[in-house]
């Protein structure tokens, strides 16, 4: 059993950490970074207070529903990538959103750093605007895609155990970096200067975030977000990876932030021209079929965008509850 499978399944065997300072996974040091409004949780007793314990009084009987988990080595330090959901009764407000009093599906994206066989460092999204929607009170965008729509690989074999086979995960790891390669290359003027279809199936799936939505297909993908996204950030750089590693058809990244811009074009979100500098919190899962990438889960951490923005949705949410109380 080589190390990344013994990262794996201790990962896996773990299971849904909501107490930290006895589950044994985490060291004593571990750094947590979140989205807003929650952030970042310097040791074992704050993840658990600020964080694994305010999750599971919100949503009783909380589980952790696992889509993808894989394994890997970037810049010298081990991996581990999971995406899904976690699912229970939201009953109490969560991070300061009101419950919707039924059954609600938190999604999540989670990269952690080990040294040896504990976590030293968590990187988490939670996707708290579809939790918005889910109870009723999002106050933002609409979105140009369907909303709270990110299923499992069509495959279902995202959660990887035993190791596979080297020359599989090299090519998912390949192609992956000549597509962000080329996506880094637009020409400023023609959407196919990234020559997305040398990488993409035209059949592909886009699971984005609430707000912006899931797309299915490269011409859809094109309407709902390429062209938006491109349009609103014009001079858009990426590829600033905290963490980026590969396993048999299977791809995940992170940055804090992993896209940098200046909102000094179109619209986006609803938000005009801002011409502020931002940073994007982003993490991508790909999988890949054949020789091109099928499906895409994407993260942003929409509520700290929109704040650079200039658009705070905590304080737009007050103002609504104010106007009906």
């Amino acid at each position: 059993m080589d190390r990344f499978e013994t990262l794996r399944r201790r990962r896996v065997d773990a299971g849904l950490v909501l107490d930290a300072e006895k589950s044994g996974i985490h060291h004593p040091d571990h750094l947590w970074h979140g989205p807003q409004p929650v952030n970042d949780a310097a040791g074992l007793a704050a993840l658990s207070q600020n964080i694994l314990q305010p999750m599971a009084n919100s949503l009783a009987g909380i589980e952790q529903q696992v889509d993808i988990l894989i394994a890997g080595e970037f810049k010298d330090s081990d991996w581990t990538a999971t995406c899904g959901h976690y699912v229970g009764d939201w009953s109490q407000p969560l991070f300061g959103i009101a419950p919707n009093g039924k059954e609600a599906k938190l999604r999540f994206g989670r990269f952690e750093r080990w040294n040896g066989d504990q976590i030293v460092e968590t990187y988490e999204i939670f996707d708290l605007p579809g939790m918005m929607m889910q109870a009723g009170g999002w106050p933002g965008w609409p979105g140009l895609g369907k909303q709270l729509d990110s299923p499992a690989p069509a495959t279902n074999d995202g959660v990887v155990l035993d190791s596979g086979d080297d020359r599989e995960t090299e090519k998912s790891r390949k192609i992956t970096e000549d597509m962000i390669d080329d996506l880094l290359s637009y020409d400023g003027q023609s959407f196919e200067s990234m020559k997305m279809l040398d990488h993409w199936s035209t059949d592909m799936a886009w699971y984005g975030p609430a707000g912006i939505g899931t797309m299915r297909g490269y011409d859809d993908y094109k309407r709902g977000h390429g062209l938006p996204f491109l349009g609103a950030f014009p001079d858009r750089e990426g590829a600033f990876h905290k963490s980026r590693i590969a396993e048999r058809t299977y791809v995940a990244s992170t940055g804090w932030p992993s896209v940098q811009a200046s909102h000094s074009g179109d619209t986006f979100m609803g938000v005009p021209t801002t011409n502020r500098r931002v940073g994007m919190r982003v993490m991508d899962f790909w999988r890949r079929d054949g020789d091109k990438l099928a499906e895409n889960w994407v993260y942003i951490d929409i509520i700290d965008l929109l704040q650079q923005m200039g658009v705070d949705i905590f304080a737009q949410i007050q103002a609504l509850n104010s106007e009906f109380q």
